[in-house]
């Protein structure tokens, strides 16, 4: 027994010990070949698809400043929107765009005042108000998130508002703290958020606009800055402009009139805060470690910012205190028959779980996308052909890859312009003499934007009749609607004028084939670039070829974006490119951008071209203080005859969302305006679950070739190896 022990056994061992390596390898591929066998064998999110309503995003930007005090990019509303509830917010599916009640238990109630501070009689045009005050009332029993800043003792004080260093020894994230509380949101909490906008610590970025216009804000912010440093409890100064009137009722008083007002009310700056976070987040040693209203925001609405990690990924989660509510039950017409109403009335939110992965690249974002990973995308340009073909009409649609996946597309034009400015200080370009318009319209003529459109965007854009997009009030559709100075209406279209007609404005203007009438020299113009690399590269050759075509010289001259807003800032451009998304569905939001008091140069202000031309001022003043209506437009009709033929812009474009979704997602309406969405959206989780393990079922039979043929390289030695332990044995 020994003997034959001690022959058969070792055998086995002294055979691992020789051929290791692949023998060790023969096992690891059985390891992957059944791992293989899992659905998620290549999930990257570690998660079973089909479990729970879990809707899986990216995100490409870091997210800063989730303090709504402060935050102003899309990047960080896309989170801080699901958390915070300002009094109004858009109705998911009306276009154009509807305010409605969010945190308000109603819209506001909006009354004009005289310089007493009455209201003024009936008859007197709103306009003449020395005050408008907006009275808004919140729904009684909207609870706040689980939150440690809330937590209370048993004898009812605060559980974490008195923390010492040794207290904080053990913490580095929120969840460090076990105990969380809530409360009921009261009117007070959205007078002490509007305080805080005024406090320079916050930094807010509109600040200096809401001090021309709330009653008492500018006081307000002259008392803390001249007591900066000392610490202070913001509930107890008053602004006399904001007043809690009741539990659930506060008002809010104007200078003037400003019906674009009611638009701020729907921006996460003037959603409520409660006085406990500030305290709880401000003590010593919270900054340290990341322990602020940036960080872990605080809010009642349907999601909570449960992972925050802005290089890997963020978490939103349902919150338990969330009132629910319910989906929209009318819309557009065709909504329904999209399937955008079928879910009217139900109680949201649908999705229990959002989880957002940092995607710096767009070939892996969209790989994971196609294998159902993500459930929503964009189309980057590297990826349009293989999701997008054009009809033989030119209409947009998908290709058959998509379709057999049942992936839909939704489209949307963005509430945004792109524009080429001249800044109307330079000597050449700007000025309002007949020389210098000419020669902007000639510009605008030759720069091709449809052109344009089509090389760099893949057709996803609308050119530009002037500042305003569609969708906003004051746009004209048809031949009513477009800039007879760039355009002519021909077949039912728009169609740009012809080069010969720039040439011949440019002949007018005293630069007849690019050559200075006056001095006999060619042509020279500037354009302040920002950026480099490829596209940057073949962008700028694109606009060289355009100002050639009336035989200018472009110089461009090319800096980093700090040189480039000094330039700016000083007035030292000359030709420059731009945008403007809207803060608000209101043609005054793009008709300031040519406001003379806005010009940079003067203010800062956001009027890049330092545009001024008295009648349009005139106009813009009456304009932005009256509610829409025939009077309304027929101003800005004026307004915008007096900016196509003084063209200190060449119009440029508005930019089209493609929005991709699986066949599992529900209630995928874009919106440009909104971004609290989330809890609109619907998962079908057990056909996301079976897609994705149609999609990605594991190619093996490779394995299993690789595995045999080793085994015929293998097994000749064994078989040796075997005859001669055996004649040894013997």
């Amino acid at each position: 027994m020994n003997s034959n022990h001690f022959i058969t056994n070792p055998i086995p061992v002294r055979f691992l010990h020789r051929c290791g390596p692949p023998c060790r390898w023969g096992s690891v591929v059985a390891l992957v070949l059944l791992a293989g066998c899992d659905d998620s064998w290549n999930n990257p999110h570690g998660e079973d698809p089909g479990a729970g309503a879990v809707l899986y995003a990216s995100f490409s930007d870091r997210p800063q400043f989730m303090d709504p005090a402060r935050s102003y990019t899309s990047t960080a509303y896309g989170f801080i929107q699901q958390v915070y509830e300002p009094p109004l917010a858009y109705h998911y599916l009306k276009r154009p765009y509807e305010l409605v009640p969010l945190s308000a238990a109603r819209m506001p109630e909006v009354r004009f005042l005289d310089e007493r501070g009455d209201e003024l009689p009936p008859g007197v045009p709103a306009e003449e108000a020395a005050y408008t005050e907006y009275l808004i009332d919140i729904q009684p029993g909207i609870l706040y998130q689980p939150h440690s800043a809330l937590a209370r003792r048993e004898d009812g004080g605060y559980r974490y508002h008195d923390l010492t260093e040794a207290d904080l020894e053990s913490v580095n994230v929120l969840l460090d703290f076990p105990h969380t509380g809530s409360r009921e949101l009261v009117a007070e909490d959205f007078v002490y958020q509007i305080k805080r906008l005024a406090d320079p610590r916050r930094h807010c970025p509109i600040a200096g606009i809401i001090a021309e216009y709330i009653e008492g804000f500018a006081e307000f912010q002259a008392h803390i800055q001249n007591t900066e440093g000392v610490p202070m409890d913001l509930r107890g100064l008053s602004m006399s402009g904001v007043e809690s009137l009741s539990r659930y009722r506060y008002r809010v008083r104007l200078k003037g009139t400003y019906p674009q007002f009611i638009y701020w009310l729907a921006m996460p700056f003037f959603a409520p805060m409660p006085w406990e976070a500030d305290v709880f987040h401000e003590q010593p040693g919270m900054a340290q470690r990341n322990l602020t209203l940036h960080w872990y925001p605080i809010g009642t609405g349907p999601y909570m910012l449960t992972e925050n990690n802005p290089n890997l990924r963020m978490v939103l989660e349902r919150n338990p205190n969330f009132r629910g509510e319910p989906y929209p039950s009318e819309g557009e017409p065709g909504d329904a028959g999209e399937g955008f109403l079928d879910d009217q009335g139900r109680i949201m939110p649908f999705v229990d779980r959002a989880v957002f992965s940092l995607e710096k690249e767009n070939i892996p974002r969209w790989s994971k996308f196609l294998q159902g990973y993500y459930d929503l995308s964009g189309i980057g340009s590297d990826s349009f052909d293989q999701a997008i073909e054009y009809g033989g009409g030119g209409e947009v649609g998908l290709t058959d890859e998509m379709e057999e996946k049942g992936i839909a597309l939704r489209t949307a034009v963005d509430l945004t312009v792109y524009y080429m400015g001249f800044n109307m200080l330079d000597p050449v370009v700007g000025g309002y003499g007949e020389r210098s318009r000419l020669l902007r319209r000639a510009i605008s003529i030759a720069v091709d934007y449809e052109e344009n459109i089509s090389i760099f965007t893949n057709g996803r854009g609308i050119p530009a009749q002037g500042p305003l997009p569609p969708q906003i009030f004051g746009v004209h559709e048809g031949e009513a609607g477009i800039n007879p100075y760039v355009y002519r209406w021909e077949d039912g279209r728009a169609v740009r004028r012809g080069i010969e007609e720039a040439r011949e404005l440019m002949r007018r203007a005293g630069y007849q084939n690019g050559i200075d009438q006056e001095t006999g020299k060619p042509l020279v113009l500037y354009y302040e670039a920002v950026g480099a690399g490829p596209d940057a590269k073949a962008s700028l050759n694109w606009l060289r070829k355009q100002f050639a075509k009336l035989d200018i010289q472009l110089v461009i001259r090319a800096t980093d974006y700090n040189r480039f807003r000094a330039k700016m800032r000083k007035g030292t451009g000359q030709i420059f490119q731009w945008g403007w998304h809207a803060d608000y569905p209101d043609p005054e939001n793009f008709l300031f951008l040519l406001y003379g008091p806005n010009a940079q140069v003067d203010t800062n202000g956001p009027n890049s071209a330092n545009y001024k031309n008295p009648e349009y001022d005139a106009l813009f003043s009456q304009m932005k203080n009256i509610p829409n209506g025939e009077r309304r437009q027929q101003i800005i009709d004026e307004m915008l005859d007096i900016l196509r033929r003084d063209a200190p812009w060449a119009w440029g474009f508005h930019p089209v969302s493609y929005i991709l979704s699986h066949q599992w997602v529900h209630n995928n309406k874009p919106t440009t305006m909104s971004y609290n969405t989330l809890k609109y959206r619907r998962i079908d989780t057990e056909s996301r679950a079976a897609e994705i393990r149609e999609w990605n079922r594991p190619t093996v039979w490779p394995v299993w070739a690789g595995l045999g043929a080793l085994a015929l390289l293998i097994l000749p030695a064994l078989v040796g190896f075997l005859r001669r332990e055996r004649e040894r044995g013997r």
